[in-house]
């Protein structure tokens, strides 16, 4: 039986604790967030810092969602997500194939070509200005257009893809399966580590993202969550009269004094926890995916 010596004993314990330690530090304003958002509005402010709702109530999200362009701000996103990532994963996924093959002339031309950009940028004002002739300003299709194809992604899959043997799109070659084909039945099942770390980054972007809604979309029916979200937390003025619509509907109950803390922490828990509930999922094929993808022997 494998003994530990002192100084490894010390070293797990010295670990464990920080480990520890530093688990409380991130959960506990997360969870104080969550408890707030959970307590009943009127005596948020006085509570403190707490961990548990002292007088739960579901008010605060009922009133958030009584907002409809609230509601209409998270179909926005919820599509914008799905339209986007499904895009990048089938723009980078095509181009990685085709640049991976060693057949394939000018491949390192056209790699430059992609990696320009990426260093060199004219800057807003000449983006403004090309989203604009190209009718892209106020339109939807400026979620997911520009960042269908993202240089560091197509950088995971190429190097990704270098791993899987040639032996097996031979094989398929021999059994009359063409580039289609071996691109779609064998190299997508193989890519799952890395196409579900490209998917976390891309839906994490989409999700986070409301510079491009403040910058390039002037109709509020095209607003995403978190341009909303943003614009209430930084207007105390809608956020009470949000709250007082919410009253005035019966949503929330009369309240005496008045306090807008708990639905701004609601605002916080809907804004991130769709990602921490996505990422556990996720986790085996992002530690997969960036291991095999960032590494190149």
């Amino acid at each position: 039986m494998y003994r530990q010596n002192l100084g490894q004993k010390v070293f797990n314990i010295f670990n464990m604790t920080f480990m520890i330690c530093f688990c409380i530090i991130i959960l506990y304003p997360y969870l104080n967030v969550l408890a707030v958002a959970l307590n009943n509005n009127a005596i948020s402010t006085y509570s403190g810092l707490m961990l548990i709702p002292k007088i739960p109530t579901l008010m605060n999200f009922r009133a958030l969602f009584s907002d409809n362009n609230i509601l209409r701000s998270i179909l926005v996103t919820v599509f914008r997500i799905i339209i986007g990532v499904s895009l990048s994963i089938t723009v980078e996924f095509s181009a990685s194939y085709a640049l991976s093959r060693k057949r394939l002339l000018g491949k390192r031309s056209l790699s430059l070509f992609f990696l320009i950009p990426t260093y060199i940028s004219g800057g807003l004002i000449p983006l403004y200005i090309l989203y604009s002739k190209v009718h892209l300003m106020n339109n939807p299709l400026v979620y997911v257009l520009p960042g269908a194809f993202m240089f560091f992604d197509f950088i995971l899959f190429r190097t990704f893809m270098g791993t899987i043997p040639d032996s097996l799109e031979e094989s398929a070659k021999l059994d009359g399966a063409n580039a289609l084909v071996i691109m779609t039945k064998i190299y997508f099942p193989l890519c799952a580590p890395i196409i579900a770390t490209i998917v976390l980054y891309q839906a994490v972007a989409h999700w986070n993202d409301w510079t491009t809604t403040l910058y390039f979309i002037n109709s509020q029916k095209w607003n995403t969550l978190q341009f909303e979200l943003q614009r209430t937390l930084r207007e105390q003025s809608r956020l009470s009269q949000l709250v007082q619509t919410a009253i005035m509907e019966g949503q929330m109950p009369v309240q005496t004094p008045y306090t807008s803390t708990g639905v701004r922490n609601a605002q916080i828990i809907i804004s991130t926890l769709p990602i921490i509930m996505i990422y556990p999922f996720l986790q085996k094929y992002f530690i997969k995916g960036m291991l095999i993808g960032g590494v190149k022997e």
